[in-house]
């Protein structure tokens, strides 16, 4: 089944180029929206895989709609595409739960291959910059040490914020309602990531990252 998104944009042009884009690529486009109340709404109603969010709205932008998005639909990812290369901006769009900030600038290929990636659980961002330091506000936080690059390099940036959540000895259903997805996701990424760290259990990749550390 094609991934569903919603799109919010204020400007028609982009957003109809944007729903013959991603139609044309096997999306589903459910809906279209003009300003962030709008797209809360919609996705309340819709709750749609995907929101595909601008920043610069009249009445509620972006970054003020992402947390109620989120809550509005717990299950769908936010994308940003946005033509600010602001680093506050992408900074308070990741600390807000977005799951990748594109810029408007990208390649249309690539910004459907982002979006790809983001409906199979990975992080969306332009530039290797950019990338980086999303995985130093998500992961970071509560640990005085970075994430070491042996790991960081083979997890997605969701993976990484969960193998976290587990060293602060969070359970499956605490991670789910901390990152606004289901129980069953929170297992999947748990699966993947003992897949790509080559280890038999939570306990096994915790004691990896505790001795990549050292």
């Amino acid at each position: 089944m094609p991934a569903s998104v919603l799109i919010v944009d204020d400007h028609p042009l982009t957003r109809s180029a944007l729903g013959s884009l991603l139609r044309g690529n096997g999306f589903d486009v459910v809906g279209e929206a003009a300003d962030g109340r709008e797209a809360i709404s919609w996705a309340k109603e819709l709750q749609p895989d995907l929101v595909l969010l601008d920043l610069t709205m009249p009445e509620l932008d972006g970054l003020g709609a992402l947390p109620q998005l989120r809550e509005a639909a717990p299950e769908c990812e936010v994308v940003v595409l946005t033509a600010s290369e602001s680093e506050d901006n992408l900074l308070a769009t990741i600390r807000a739960g977005a799951a990748g900030y594109l810029l408007k600038s990208e390649p249309p290929d690539r910004i459907v291959g982002f979006l790809r990636g983001v409906a199979n659980g990975e992080a969306a961002l332009s530039g290797a910059v950019a990338r980086r330091l999303l995985e130093r506000v998500r992961v970071g936080g509560s640990h005085g040490h970075g994430v070491p690059d042996a790991i960081t390099q083979v997890l997605s940036a969701r993976e990484l914020e969960v193998l976290l959540l587990l060293d602060d000895h969070l359970g499956t259903d605490q991670i789910a309602k901390r990152l606004f997805i289901s129980e069953h996701t929170v297992r999947s990424h748990v699966k993947n990531l003992l897949a790509k760290l080559k280890v038999s259990s939570r306990r096994e990749a915790l004691e990896l990252l505790h001795s990549a550390r050292q």
